[in-house]
């Protein structure tokens, strides 16, 4: 039994079904995985149904440097080639050829903590997860680090339950779509916002964004929690087209009272959509969401075309909606 580099890297290119089992301990190493076949990644453990029970953490220690793109800083990346999985810069990010191919059409990590602790704050991009160009759904998984702790790239399909996410500034972003179900978010300070996506123009509806949904978000220890009382957006704009809403979710009192913010300088405009959905708990403030001017509370209908996964995941290129089949429904 054994992880990462090694074991991922001898798996063929093909479109056969792998399972890798992965002994207890701590790795340090990058795994990348380009292979379309299904690829799951188990880590032993004496209880899969409790996240804190994980003991298989597979650790890296990066950050996205002057001139080097965030990509080369993920523990763990699931995309066809390195053009896929770039997040370039500007509004639009990485133009990833037109000819690139689909990768990974279902891969899944069981019992897993995905760590990049290059440093204990934010401090530039340092990314736990990159999946661009393929379909992932993360289970009883644990995801550390500060900065963009998770990217769903271009094209990419990110599904998560059951699982904690760690970070403080911006630590769910990308431009795909983003699924986070019955999780815990820790808060490890503030900065910036815990969403930052950006939408994409296309000839098709897109629902590409982060949905958020009967989860938690908390400060990750009591020594902090009052620190960020009261400062901590739920997301903002990395360009106009930003989707991001935290539906039936607890909220404790780190959440600024306005909820979501602009960026600075401002992107917010009327294709944003920065939203809540029956959101609860001390950091959802009534008040301050009437007079926020970044964040829409949405009633029963604004909530339905977005209220399930098959609602929002998309076939590639197409625009045709259910792309489900690569979710586990039965796990949990």
């Amino acid at each position: 039994m054994y992880v990462g580099g090694i074991a991922v890297a001898s798996l063929p290119n093909n479109t056969d079904t792998y399972i890798v089992l992965i002994a207890s301990g701590n790795y340090t190493e990058q795994v990348n995985v380009t292979r379309r076949g299904p690829t799951y990644l188990l880590g032993q453990t004496m209880n899969p149904m409790n996240q804190s029970y994980n003991t298989v953490n597979i650790i890296w220690r990066a950050i996205a440097v002057t001139g080097l793109d965030n990509a080369f800083t993920s523990t763990l990346t699931i995309a066809p080639n390195l053009n896929a999985s770039l997040t370039g810069s500007g509004t639009t990010g990485f133009a990833v050829p037109a000819d690139t191919p689909f990768g990974c059409v279902d891969f899944r990590t069981y019992n897993l903590n995905l760590i990049n602790d290059y440093a204990p704050y934010s401090d530039d991009p340092s990314l736990a997860l990159s999946i661009s160009y393929a379909n992932g759904g993360f289970y009883y998984t644990g995801f550390y680090s500060y900065q963009d702790t998770i990217y769903v790239g271009k094209l990419g399909n990110a599904y998560m339950h059951s699982s904690t996410i760690a970070g403080e500034t911006d630590f769910f972003y990308g431009f795909g779509t983003l699924w986070v179900q019955s999780c815990s978010i820790l808060l490890r300070n503030c900065g910036g916002g815990i969403t930052a996506w950006k939408g994409t123009n296309t000839t098709f509806e897109n629902k590409y964004g982060v949905y958020i949904v009967d989860s938690a978000v908390h400060a990750a220890n009591a020594s902090i929690a009052a620190v960020i009382k009261g400062k901590c957006a739920l997301g903002r704009p990395w360009n106009a087209n930003m989707r991001a809403i935290f539906a039936r979710t607890y909220l404790d009192a780190s959440i600024l009272s306005t909820g979501f913010i602009d960026w600075n300088p401002a992107r917010y405009d009327n294709y944003t959509l920065q939203a809540e959905y029956r959101d609860f708990g001390p950091g959802y403030n009534v008040t301050g969401r009437e007079v926020a001017r970044f964040d829409v509370q949405l009633n029963e209908s604004g909530w339905a075309p977005y209220s399930s996964p098959q609602k929002v995941f998309q076939y590639q290129g197409t625009g045709r909606f259910g792309n489900t089949g690569w979710i586990d429904w039965g796990f949990y």
